[in-house]
């Protein structure tokens, strides 16, 4: 399947993701008075909070004569548009035509898109559709124990699945991160690993590494990580580099669109109370560039889910069961709403 610059959204890929939570903004960028323009699997969506700081995703778009939301504004817990002011309440009515205040404005049942959002571990999260699984776990969000640090936004010109799969693939260390998390004149080969499903996902058994310079105390470790895939575009990775030392990160992917995606990391360690904010995103800013660099020139552009596609070895066992779970995703998404148009048809 070679990259044609747009979703096509009759592809398995992409109905693994229409109903799916996606990271779109991080929740202090989003002020109570200025709606937020984002965009989601080639979808503008406008995000704004209500008076009860609720948050939502819309479609950028008014119904009187289809100006941005996003270019107006938030006013007594109604997002305004630009254009003529007319005002919408969180369930999408009409409120207020400033042309004819004496009167109730039209029906926007039809001309007003709402989307679902909702706001968790910092993060603003959206789906186009109805929602297939819910928001995903993060262990450490509430431990005590664990420093937690936002990294990124990374803005990648790539696939989200493939900047995904890139993330739980451990056999690329030592050639993409030399020297780093690997060494690349004496790589290591990799043990044999097992991959479970369970209703929160995808997850590795232990997996084994040495690294040079393996967190960010700039140390040697033998890295034993355990990796899990959530949600088609999160993953997590708990890591243990030390007897009681872990280093977890919280991944996301964002589907911009079918060649653009952006990666929001949050990244929880217990240990190295001393390391500065700069020591630690400075190890992520080079792990991800790195990343980029790579997952940027794959070819096609979108994560083949066809296993004859691409060649598979053992150590790829993370990546290829994730396609799997993503086909089958998508095949279920795409037969829901096959029978739902059936039915609509037959009424």
């Amino acid at each position: 399947m070679l990259y044609k610059g747009e979703w096509n959204r009759e592809e398995v890929d992409y109905q693994a993701l229409v109903n799916q939570w996606h990271v779109v903004a991080l929740s202090e960028d989003l002020d109570a008075s200025k709606p937020k323009a984002v965009r989601l699997l080639g979808e503008d969506l406008v995000l704004w909070r209500d008076d009860s700081g609720g948050v939502h995703a819309w479609k950028d778009y008014c119904g009187h004569r289809g100006a941005r939301l996003s270019l107006g504004c938030v006013k007594q817990g109604q997002i305004e548009c630009p254009y003529h002011g007319w005002r919408y309440d969180r369930h999408g009515d009409c409120k207020l035509v400033p042309a004819h205040p004496g009167r109730a404005g039209p029906s926007s049942e039809r001309l007003i898109f709402r989307h679902f959002a909702q706001e968790r571990f910092g993060f603003i999260w959206a789906s186009l559709e109805q929602p297939d699984r819910p928001l995903p776990d993060f262990a450490q969000w509430e431990d005590s124990n664990y420093r937690k640090i936002f990294a990124g936004p990374y803005h990648y010109k790539a696939n989200a699945l493939r900047a995904l799969e890139n993330f739980i693939d451990a056999s690329h260390f030592p050639f993409v991160h030399a020297n780093l998390n690997g060494l690349p004149d004496a790589p290591e080969p990799l043990k044999q690993y097992t991959v479970s499903l369970d209703e929160r996902g995808l997850h590795s058994s232990e997996i084994s590494v040495f690294q040079p310079y393996g967190d960010h105390r700039a140390i040697p470790v033998t890295a034993r990580y355990k990796y899990s895939v959530f949600n088609p575009t999160t993953a997590y990775f708990k890591k243990k580099t030390g007897e009681i030392e872990r280093f977890c990160t919280f991944f996301n992917a964002t589907p911009v669109d079918e060649a653009e995606c952006i990666i929001w990391l949050i990244v929880a360690i217990n240990f190295g109370p001393e390391l500065s904010l700069e020591q630690i995103l400075s190890r992520q800013n080079i792990v991800f560039e790195q990343d980029r660099h790579i997952v940027e020139a794959q070819r096609p552009a979108r994560l083949p889910l066809d296993p004859k596609a691409e060649m598979h070895v053992n150590s790829d066992r993370m990546g290829l069961e994730y396609r799997r779970w993503l086909k089958n995703l998508g095949e279920a998404s795409r037969h829901r709403s096959f029978t739902q148009l059936i039915r609509t048809v037959s009424q």
